[in-house]
């Protein structure tokens, strides 16, 4: 018996301020695994992803959003973050009188996790020197990058969505960028196999070197474009670009696709 999607999107189209971004987007990411969303800038990623969200301004004016085959197209943010999504923002808004420290105490799982953040990932991303300072006030963009990690490790989600995590981080520091993404979806450090599901937006792939990903979409001019292996789908776009995906759109590809 095959297990429903922990989160599809039937044909949805949505749309900001009246103007339509997203056309019949049709998604269907299984338990345990993790897709990567691709494509050129101003395609339509971001508006993915706060649209699965929930955030205000994103208006699905057809189809459908399901997670654990419950309809969340007309949930609110409060209620889907409720229900275990989460994301982590390319450029989240500075929080002024919120720390960091108390955010990281608030949202913490348990107290496995907690040790596992004081011990571990507060060292290894010279983060304690800003647990005293205001959400986001005055950080670079990988330290923000970072924030954003750890804030979605103390909280353990049920499906999280990561928009860019590679976006300002230096060459040197995805690696351990890596390290805290696969932190995020693990259910069981003890057996790896074992994932939380979720989805990953990025311009260039670089971390997908770092993350597995089980499939990979592209989206273009706010459709999907093609579907298929992450690695297949990031060695056709260095090769030509996005040109090959956008000619399927148009049907001017006549070869075999990586759909």
């Amino acid at each position: 018996m095959q297990m429903e999607p922990v989160l599809s999107l039937r044909d949805v189209c949505v749309a900001v301020r009246g103007e339509e971004l997203l056309f019949d987007i049709n998604l269907d990411i299984p338990q345990g695994e993790i897709h990567a969303i691709l494509g050129p800038n101003g395609g339509g990623k971001t508006s993915l992803m706060m649209t699965i969200m929930g955030f205000s301004g994103y208006t699905v004016t057809h189809g459908k959003i399901l997670f654990h085959g419950e309809d969340i197209t007309h949930a609110t943010i409060t209620e889907r973050a409720r229900m275990g999504i989460a994301v982590a923002q390319q450029r989240p808004p500075t929080i002024e009188g919120v720390r960091l420290a108390q955010v990281l105490d608030y949202v913490t799982a348990d107290d496995l996790v907690r040790e596992n953040l004081t011990s571990r990932y507060l060292s290894e991303t010279n983060m304690e020197g800003f647990l005293k300072r205001e959400i986001n006030a005055g950080l670079s963009g990988g330290e923000i990058r970072r924030s954003e990690l750890l804030q979605l490790i103390a909280m353990r989600p049920l499906f999280a969505m990561l928009d860019e995590p590679d976006s300002g981080v230096d060459v040197g520091s995805l690696e351990l960028i890596g390290r805290m993404i696969n932190e995020i979806f693990s259910q069981d450090p003890l057996t790896p196999a074992k994932r939380r599901s979720g989805l990953i937006i990025t311009h260039n792939g670089a971390m997908l070197e770092h993350v597995l990903t089980d499939k990979a979409h592209v989206i273009i001019d706010g459709r999907m474009a093609c579907s298929g292996n992450p690695r297949l789908i990031l060695e056709t776009a260095g090769a030509s670009g996005y040109e090959h995906c956008a000619a399927c759109i148009r049907g001017e590809y006549s070869g075999v696709g990586i759909r």
